[in-house]
């Protein structure tokens, strides 16, 4: 009796033994269908992010988060770049790289970039050497001439460990028979397996000062690699680096160099959370014909409400709190379903795998075993808000017609 009155008749009407059966059924399978929803909307849109995140960290643990590079000519102060760059508190590693295009001849020839790196720093900026499956990455000793390649490299140039390749650089030198390019010999010493296709097809790693030689830059190098704390300073800390440094540099990091890529993942995500969010789209029309069915069985009581006195604005708030409770239950169900699916997600698919004898990622075609995922709980407060306004909505006209009922239309027949 302390409650307003929109609410306790809204409260009443939410637990009260309808006369038809119908309306409660439909009722119920607006509650599933909105708890369905959210539950799978938290479910896809963390698979997702499970994804880009596993994506996003192959890619970045073999490519630099930043680079500075010289313009137009080799970097000849690398040094002081790396002690500078080492010396910034967000710099977590620095290491000088080479890197040129060039021709592998083995049993075929594959097009390849080529990577000078020194075996000592380069763990502090990539995770190459991890990544070796055959050899060491200190095998690449200088003046040896060693190579490490990328499995699907060495598999089109349909070479192994313990041949030799001929690397053909585009620097040409001018000899007595006329001007040829720039070629040598190298041995085969390890093979590197990322998951990372555009490094295992397209990269070869070489001692750096084997790059010097080979490419003629003397004691230059293309530009230093960096490897940050926080990612997402990249472009701050790059450039920072170049202005200590003086002169003119050229600056890029990991968010400008595959923008398109990661561009492709986010449109991708916004796109199936779209679809996704449809579902609860669907379940919210169904809530709207459940309520104008209740308001419907509900004309004679409303009728009877109206002649004692109630206005039609508390007639209104009645249907919308009514409508309102049905949509947090879906809602709240949705998300501790959601959060819980995702949770076990791995163990759900371990178990189907085995119930049925199927892979749900084979290893031999995807290098992402298991479904990984990624909770955001902004992104789960997002989607139970989604949830809310839109179960919200959908009492708005069966809400609005019961506050527009006339008693004496109502009470004519009863």
């Amino acid at each position: 009796m302390f409650k307003p009155l929109s609410l306790a008749i809204g409260l009443r009407y939410t637990r009260a033994k309808r006369r038809t059966r119908f309306i409660s059924f439909i009722s119920f399978v607006s509650i599933a269908g909105i708890s369905l929803g959210v539950a799978a909307l938290i479910t896809v849109i963390s698979v997702m992010n499970g994804f880009g995140e596993e994506v996003r960290g192959r890619l970045l643990g073999m490519v630099a988060h930043a680079t500075v590079s010289a313009a137009g000519s080799p970097m000849e102060e690398w040094p002081r770049a790396v002690d500078i760059a080492r010396a910034d508190p967000r710099v977590a590693g620095a290491a000088p790289y080479i890197e040129r295009a060039a021709l592998l001849q083995g049993r075929r020839e594959e097009g390849a970039m080529l990577r000078g790196v020194l075996p000592e720093a380069e763990p502090s900026v990539s995770e190459f050497a991890e990544k070796i499956v055959v050899g060491d990455i200190e095998l690449l000793q200088p003046g040896e001439y060693n190579i490490i390649l990328g499995r699907e490299l060495a598999n089109w140039a349909q070479v192994s460990v313990g041949e030799t390749v001929n690397v053909f650089v585009p620097s040409f030198r001018t000899t007595p028979v006329g001007v040829l390019p720039q070629v040598r010999r190298f041995n085969v010493v390890g093979i590197f397996e990322t998951g990372y296709q555009d490094a295992d097809r397209g990269i070869g790693l070489i001692h750096m000062q084997d790059a010097q030689r080979l490419l003629r830059m003397g004691e230059g190098v293309t530009g230093v690699r960096l490897k940050l704390h926080d990612m997402f300073q990249s472009n701050q800390v790059s450039r920072d680096l170049a202005d200590q440094l003086g002169g003119i540099y050229r600056i890029s990091d990991w968010s400008r160099d595959h923008a398109n890529f990661f561009r492709a993942m986010k449109i991708e995500k916004i796109m199936i959370f779209i679809v996704v969010a449809l579902v609860v789209a669907v379940a919210a029309f169904n809530l709207v014909s459940s309520l104008v069915m209740l308001v419907t069985d509900k004309q004679a009581d409303i009728a009877i409400l109206r002649t004692l006195g109630i206005r039609p604005a508390t007639v209104l708030r009645v249907f919308m709190i009514q409508g309102v409770i049905i949509g947090t239950l879906g809602v709240l169900i949705g998300v501790v379903g959601g959060v819980l699916l995702t949770l076990n997600l791995d163990l759900i698919v371990t178990a189907v795998e085995s119930t049925f004898g199927i892979e749900v990622m084979p290893k031999d075609v995807y290098y992402i075993t298991g479904l990984p995922t990624a909770l955001y709980w902004d992104e789960v407060a997002l989607i139970a808000g989604i949830g809310l306004v839109m179960a919200l909505l959908a009492t708005l006209y069966p809400a609005w017609r019961a506050s527009r009922t006339a008693p004496a239309e109502a009470l004519r027949y009863e």
